[in-house]
């Protein structure tokens, strides 16, 4: 070998770790969410998020079939992280549980807003997987939403009151869409906004007394 040879050496940030196939699975998406906290769905790279593993790219389609997989995985992951951000306090009053939940949502999406805009509103936002997989998202939000509320399941306003809070779940994330491309108001008017914006949808007096009763 001449002196000017170079030695190929593996990367030392990609050391190769044994894991089961839960866990490599679990930490390939985990990477894939970190990165997707600066950068589109689209822009996600697969060949970084292998070496950063220390795995072969090749490998990682052995736990993702496919991109797409891949993709709706890291996705899934990320709305699980947002509800478990939001989840209400039940050591709170209604209103103030609401408040607390929807500062902490504003927050998560200042910190994602580039995921957040492109899933609402970007190129992959019409695909029918990820539409289902946002939709489910939605309802588990609306149906915490419901279990905190003092109306019983079996009222007769129940499909009424449903609707509204679906309704006003689409109103939050576009408010905030518009909100985190504008900014035309602070943040805490916004808040106040989006809180203020239940009870009036809702238009259900036991509801609506409930969360503007502040102790």
């Amino acid at each position: 070998m001449t002196s000017g040879a170079k030695v190929s050496k593996p990367d030392a940030g990609a050391k190769r770790t044994r894991l089961s196939p839960d866990d490599r699975r679990l930490q390939l998406i985990t990477l894939g969410a970190n990165m997707l906290r600066d950068r589109s769905l689209e822009e996600v790279s697969v060949s970084e998020i292998a070496e950063q593993a220390g795995i072969s790219r090749g490998l990682l389609f052995h736990y993702f079939p496919t991109l797409g997989d891949f993709h709706l995985a890291i996705i899934a992951h990320a709305n699980a992280e947002l509800l478990e951000r939001t989840t209400p306090n039940p050591a709170l009053p209604l209103p103030e549980m609401l408040r607390d939940s929807v500062e902490r949502y504003v927050a998560y999406v200042e910190e994602n807003r580039t995921p957040y805009q492109a899933l609402l509103r970007g190129p992959i936002s019409a695909s029918p997987e990820l539409v289902a997989l946002v939709n489910t998202h939605r309802l588990a939000q609306v149906e915490r939403i419901l279990a905190e509320s003092p109306i019983p399941v079996e009222d007769s306003d129940m499909p009424r009151l449903t609707l509204a809070v679906r309704g006003w779940i689409a109103f939050v994330e576009e408010t905030t869409l518009t909100w985190l491309r504008e900014a035309p108001i602070p943040r805490e008017a916004l808040i106040d906004l989006l809180v203020d914006s239940l009870p009036a949808l809702a238009l259900n007096s036991t509801l609506a007394a409930a969360l503007n009763e502040w102790p």
